[in-house]
């Protein structure tokens, strides 16, 4: 029988995260998880009907916790709409991907893991899928330079910077990071060009 205590699986979902970046797709088990969650063995057992069910619901709570709060959004939203505010925008979301270190790692596992569990690319597939839609739908919406194809160029670049960062953070200090951000706006962002997507 499936629990419906929604803070409890929540609670169980973000153990699963850490679980996840500590130990790889290969630690997680509910035994791990409700060790991670504090609570009484068998709890997660209770919660997921599997361990795919538990793997997909962590990499959907990953993109739930990574998105911006509403207080950021409606600074962002007021900020000025050249590609200085662009390069600001982007400095916002690698500090705030990369502040959320284990949910970036256990995506990567994640990701991996997806290679060989259809179901769980299916999920994930839809959620990048629907994230980059969002991302383009709002860059389109803010007013700031650049076209829908910038974005997906601008979202590549960056995931690869985060995972550097993440994984081998003595790679680039923190102001070569900064630098190499402000390159790829100015490098990929064409002010007012054509819709190349």
């Amino acid at each position: 029988m499936v629990r419906r205590n929604d803070q409890r699986r929540a609670a169980l979902v973000d153990a699963a995260i850490e679980v996840l970046a500590a130990q790889g797709a290969r630690g997680l088990t509910f035994r791990a998880v409700d060790t991670e969650a504090a609570v009484p063995p068998g709890t997660a057992s209770n919660y997921f009907a599997n361990r795919d069910d538990l793997l997909t619901q962590a990499g959907a709570r990953v993109y739930e916790r990574l998105r911006p709060d509403e207080e950021t959004i409606a600074r962002q939203r007021t900020a000025g709409r050249d590609r200085d505010a662009y390069v600001r925008l982007m400095r916002e979301l690698v500090d705030r991907v990369a502040s959320f270190r284990t949910g970036y790692l256990a995506l990567l596992e994640l990701r991996l893991e997806a290679t060989r569990r259809p179901g769980l690319r299916a999920v994930l597939t839809e959620r990048v899928r629907e994230d980059v839609a969002a991302n383009v739908a709002y860059h389109e919406a803010s007013g700031l330079p650049g076209d829908a194809m910038a974005v997906k160029l601008l979202i590549l670049a960056l995931n690869w910077l985060i995972v550097e960062q993440l994984t081998l953070p003595d790679v680039f200090t923190e102001e070569e990071r900064d630098r190499l951000v402000t390159a790829a706006v100015e490098r990929i962002v064409v002010p007012d060009g054509p819709d190349r997507d």
